[in-house]
């Protein structure tokens, strides 16, 4: 594995790879098993793994965690090593904006919703780094977390617009033994808090067996039965539980055969974690967020 900190650099060792099929894998490091699970999906179906590691301080808001955002590079690179990574970038602030930045990618309908409305301008940083990365790296294939749903429907939304000739894959999430989705943002969490945060996956297992029964038949029924279960935690304070299509993230009354997504944004003192589900359509899958 060879770590590299310049766009020159990353695109000089690409160049003699352009015939093999390139996998990035973005991440803003402080790697769980959660991301080194989507490295080894890219490490099974691509000839050459890139993974950035990048803060980016264009998706955190005024009163948000960039400064004290975990960061690890020496454990990090060791991680990535062993799980099959070919290359490594890890760009500085500086490298990735060395001026002012005049340009971004918006993406709209899809974020106005969830994450995209109680953290304005969260997604422009999102969607920009990405295009950034994208039009770096030049990949074929990118790999994103279903622990973010909702930046995935960004993300595949932007790639479709704009023609990118980049391939996404979805992954699912990664959970801890008691369902706890993994986080880098899990090492804030005390061991009250810690114990706690399960409650977002029980709510969600337990509200997609009422789905699957039958016993939920409107998004306010399934918004009130996950608020109340969340509740029953004193240290649980909620930011937002919606039932949506997906992935346009639309509201709806009645729930129907159509993708739906149950998504919450709880916080456990200063730790703000989300959590998802997806229900409905030709796939299934229970997801969560960082």
């Amino acid at each position: 594995m060879k770590i590299v900190e310049t766009v020159a650099e990353i695109r000089r060792e690409l160049q003699t790879h352009r015939s093999k099929t390139i996998g990035l894998v973005p991440t803003m490091g402080y790697l769980h098993e959660g991301h080194l699970s989507l490295i080894k999906r890219a490490r099974k179906e691509c000839d050459i793994v890139v993974l950035s590691i990048f803060v980016n301080p264009l998706q955190f808001g005024p009163n948000e965690d960039f400064e004290r955002y975990p960061r690890d590079l020496d454990r990090d690179a060791a991680l990535a090593k062993q799980a099959g990574v070919d290359l490594l970038f890890c760009p500085s602030v500086r490298e990735m904006y060395p001026h002012e930045i005049l340009t971004e990618v918006r993406v709209r309908k899809v974020t106005d919703r969830l994450c995209g409305a109680s953290r304005p301008g969260h997604f422009e940083g999102v969607a920009t780094v990405v295009t950034k990365l994208f039009h770096i790296v030049l990949p074929d294939r990118a790999y994103f977390g279903l622990k973010d749903a909702q930046q995935v429907a960004v993300i595949e939304q932007m790639v479709k617009d704009l023609h990118f000739p980049v391939t996404i894959v979805p992954c699912e999430t990664v959970r801890e033994p008691d369902g706890l989705a993994m986080s880098s943002r899990n090492v804030y969490l005390s061991e009250e808090e810690r114990k706690q945060a399960v409650i977002l996956n029980r709510a969600l297992t337990e509200v997609k067996e009422q789905l699957e029964k039958g016993l939920l038949i409107t998004a306010d029924e399934v918004n009130r039965y996950v608020r109340e279960r969340i509740n029953s935690q004193p240290l649980a304070q909620i930011d937002y539980v919606e039932t949506l299509s997906y992935p346009r993230l639309e509201p709806i009354h009645h729930l129907d055969q159509r993708p739906i997504i149950v998504a919450v944004a709880v916080r456990f003192g200063s730790t703000r974690l989300i959590d998802n589900l997806l229900f409905g359509g030709k796939e299934e899958s229970a997801c969560s967020g960082q």
